[in-house]
């Protein structure tokens, strides 16, 4: 696809609300810090502390506000902005994080502003997600203070239990028909050193154990027993054998997002490695057990292995052939196994146009096309027939001890925000 910086359509309304954020920008932090002062921290994702300060902040603005939880200790918020026409464009973000180890940061993993290193906001969350959280509260602050109607009717949904991918976070939502939606943007990070992206597909996965059975025996005699942990290896190694080396039949219509992908990822990982990331399955074993002591052959083993698939990629015909392999394998089953396919939006929707041209407009760079390497909520929503897209500035330290979000992206992103339901409004005229 041809690069587009998409500086040449910026949104074409009233901009009150982004300017509003921009001079704003010290309350838009003050924000940030409020959501990282609570610890949300999944396991155990209890969210009810931050859902009510979400509350208090959303109280003196003309917003309509639902509390839904099937578990008490993690609810979820939606969000409701009457708009100028009946389409819907829901913003979505998580409120739970990955624990942290406080004695590994030299920040405070609650919330830590520093002006003498770069403006940077620190603290567990700071870039996945609750920066994301604060700048969308701010959007909506800034609808309200301008007076501004949005184009086009805006659904918020905070959720909880997305670290985990638990139920009681966005499923449960989308079980109870809550989401009626047009089109979803999630505030996930997809930006890292330097490079701007909004991720428009995921992957598909195949998730599997499988197990071998031996004979047992002494280990200063193994001729005498069958070793486990051997057959399940080599059926391992089979699997990257046969599967691993086989490219992808990837469809026309993901060509684009796979040149994108693979430009976009190629700075930090390689041409060679982002092109058979999308173009070749990839195989992870991330758990092996087997045997209980060094003296004796295992006379069973457990392994669970972790595939994954461009979107376009018809998952079940590959499962099928990962079966009749393994049932090649002497000794060797697969006791279990979950799968999803990969989802994508076309590069060149309203949906991916006004986030990737607004994004643009307001960095000033380039904005990549491209698929995520993973698949979480997006795909949950998608598969409900929701287009949806995942679009931040942020850092490449999510997860990371010292994790960190500039202000300028938190701005940024809140403008980005704010300027969206515009942009989606003119591309759907267009």
């Amino acid at each position: 696809m041809a690069e587009d910086t998409g500086a040449s359509r910026p949104p074409t309304t009233d901009d009150a609300p982004a300017e509003y954020v921009r001079a704003n920008r010290e309350e838009l932090v003050s924000l940030a810090l409020a959501m990282l002062a609570v610890d949300t921290s999944n396991p155990p994702g209890d969210t009810r502390e931050i859902v009510a300060e979400i509350e208090r902040f959303l109280d003196p603005l003309p917003v309509d506000i639902e509390r839904f939880a099937v578990d008490p200790a993690k609810p979820n918020l939606l969000v409701r902005v009457p708009g100028a026409s009946d389409r819907t464009l829901l913003f979505n973000g998580h409120l739970d994080t990955v624990p942290f180890d406080a004695d590994a940061w030299t920040r405070d993993p609650l919330g830590e502003r520093d002006d003498r290193d770069d403006d940077r906001v620190y603290g567990r969350g700071a870039t996945d997600m609750k920066g994301a959280v604060a700048s969308l509260l701010f959007a909506i602050q800034a609808f309200a203070a301008t007076e501004t109607d949005p184009p086009v009717d805006l659904l918020f949904a905070f959720v909880s239990d997305e670290e985990v991918g638990g139920d009681a976070g966005l499923p449960a939502l989308l079980d109870a028909g809550l989401l009626d939606a047009d089109a979803c943007v999630i505030g996930e990070p997809t930006c890292e050193a330097g490079r701007h992206s909004v991720t428009v597909a995921d992957r598909g996965s195949i998730w599997l154990t499988l197990e071998a059975s031996g004979e047992s025996a002494h280990g200063s005699r193994p001729m005498l027993g069958v070793n486990a942990v051997d057959r399940l290896y080599d059926a391992v190694e089979t699997l990257r054998r046969r599967f691993g080396t086989e490219r992808l039949d990837v469809d026309a219509e993901m060509e684009p997002i796979v040149e994108e992908s693979v430009e976009y990822y190629a700075p930090s990982m390689g041409e060679g490695a982002a092109r058979d990331l999308f173009r070749y399955p990839s195989i992870n074993l991330g758990v092996f057990e087997g045997g209980d002591v060094i003296n004796a052959v295992p006379g069973s083993a457990r392994a669970e292995v972790d595939v994954r698939l461009t979107a376009g990629v018809h998952t079940p015909d590959v499962l099928a052939g990962i079966r009749e392999c393994v049932a090649d394998c002497e000794g060797v089953a697969i006791a279990d196994v979950s799968w999803s396919v990969g989802t994508a939006e076309a590069p060149d929707s309203s949906l991916v146009e006004a986030v990737a041209s607004t994004a643009a407009a307001v960095t000033g760079d380039r904005v990549f096309r491209r698929s995520a390497t993973g698949g979480g909520d997006a795909k949950k929503l998608r598969n409900a027939g929701i287009s949806t897209v995942e679009f931040a500035l942020g850092t490449d330290t999510v997860h990371a001890p010292d994790e960190y979000v500039p202000v300028d992206a938190l701005v940024d992103n809140a403008v980005v925000y704010a300027r969206l339901p515009a942009a989606w409004r003119a591309e759907i005229d267009r």
